[in-house]
This record gives C-alpha cells, structure tokens and sequence, in this order.
C-alpha cells in the first residue's frame, strides 16, 4: 500500500510540474521555449496541447532551419487528434514546403489517408470520397515504390466500392418509389458501367422486377410488348445466376408474365 501511495504521490508532483511548465511555456514571449515545450508534448502523445503551442510559434519560425521538425509535428498532431481537413492542409503544406525531407513520403501519404478518413457513408455526398481517391492515386502515381503502396491500393479499392454501391442504391431507389421506367434505365447503366460488380445479381433482379410491376400495371395495347420485355429481363437473370437467390419470387413472377401472356395472344 505504502508503495502505491508513493508512485501516486510521484505522478502527481509530475503531473502538477508538467502542467507549471506547459502553463509558463503558454505565457512565455520566449518561441525557443516553446518549441521545446512543443516538442516535449508531442514526444509525450499530448498532442492538443503541442498544437496550442506550435500555433502560436509558427509563423516566427517559417524559414528557420527547425522549421521542418516544427511543421511536422503539427500535421502529425492534427492527424492524431483527428483533425483530418487541418491536417490534410498541413501535410500537403509540407510536402510543398520540404520536398527533399526524409518525412516527405510519409507526409504525402498521411495527407491523402486524410481525406479518406473524411469519407462519409455510402448515402451521404461523397465530396471527400473523390477528392481522397484523386489523392491516393496521385500519391501512388508518384511514389510506386513505397511501403505504403499496398495500403493505399487498399483504401482506394474501398473507396471506389464506396461510389459503386452509392451508384447501385441510387438506380435500385427508383424501383423502391415504383419509378419503374427510370429504375430500368438506372439498372441498365449500372451494370453497363459496373460489369463486375458484387451487385451486378441484384441489378439484374430489380431491372427484372422493374419490368414484370410495369408490365403488369399497363394499359391493354402495351402490356404484350412490356410482358416480353419482363420476359428477357427473367431470361438475363438466370443467364447470369440460374440459381440466384430470388429465384422462387422470379419463378412466380414469370408465371404469371406466361399466363398473361397466353391470355392475350387467344
């Protein structure tokens, strides 16, 4: 117990000077001070605090030989606080800034990573997803060789997944408002422009449905032309996954596109 108690008591009067000197380190007019300060905190994962300190030391050391090590724990600090624009503002700065430093890389890549730290959901607009795609694949273009290239290949694959399924949620919604003419279309275009897409079963079903709800709802003199359309719209399905799972709805469905169908050509 007497040990414990003496551990505390030596965190504590740390804790307390570590927070004297990062208090003086604040009010001090000294930007050597700071720095250091900056640095101690940094080094020690106190991340927001550093970032309070090299804000106001940054524009005095801009040009100045620790200005790299400065600029470099401030994008890192933002990165690690996940402050992702500031950060991705401030790697791409010091990319430009250092191009020959050793952190140059890393820099490059942590500023794209950034941005698709920010890509949101599937449904949401996907601004950030392009712009971080359009990121990665220009870090790849200019460092082929790096260590992070399986990484980014990574993330970009998850990315373009991402604008894949936006794209397939997008054509299946007009199906799901009873859309069917437009929902036809959509799901044509997807599958056009996505061929080996995880989706393409699903497509194909909703483009089957699309036609079958359209066919059936019409008018006398274009139910046959629509019900045939339903038709080949079955035929795709099954050609592409006969035993796809919604077979026993598109089984029934197609039975009763044959009953109409034989009710009209009497």
């Amino acid at each position: 117990m007497v040990g414990k108690k003496i551990v505390s008591l030596v965190l504590l009067v740390v804790l307390f000077t570590s927070c004297g000197e990062y208090q003086k380190a604040l009010k001090s007019e000294d930007v050597a001070v700071k720095f250091e300060m900056a640095t101690k905190l940094y080094d020690a994962g106190k991340y927001n605090d550093a970032i309070r300190l090299i804000e106001q030391i940054a524009p005095a050391y801009r040009g100045k030989p620790q200005a790299e090590k400065l600029f470099y724990m401030f994008s890192m600090s933002y990165y690690k606080t996940n402050q992702y624009y500031l950060a991705a503002y401030q790697f791409e700065s010091f990319v430009s800034g250092y191009p020959k430093s050793e952190k140059v890389e890393e820099s490059a890549y942590l500023g794209a990573k950034c941005f698709s730290k920010l890509s949101p959901v599937y449904s949401l607009d996907q601004t950030d997803t392009f712009k971080a795609i359009e990121k990665l694949q220009g870090f790849i273009d200019t460092y082929p060789n790096s260590t992070y290239i399986p990484e980014a290949n990574k993330t970009l694959r998850e990315l373009n997944d991402k604008l894949e399924k936006k794209v397939y949620e997008n054509a299946k919604q007009y199906n799901t408002i009873m859309d069917y003419k437009s929902a036809m279309v959509a799901l044509d275009n997807f599958v056009a422009d996505y061929p080996g897409t995880p989706y393409k079963e699903d497509a194909l079903f909703y483009k089957y449905d699309s036609a079958y709800q359209l066919a059936i709802n019409s008018v006398s003199d274009k139910m046959v032309e629509r019900l045939n359309i339903a038709k080949t719209a079955y035929g795709n399905l099954i050609k592409f996954k006969p035993e796809t799972k919604y077979k026993k709805v598109a089984d029934e469905m197609l039975a009763r596109i044959e009953t109409d169908l034989k009710n009209f050509t009497k």
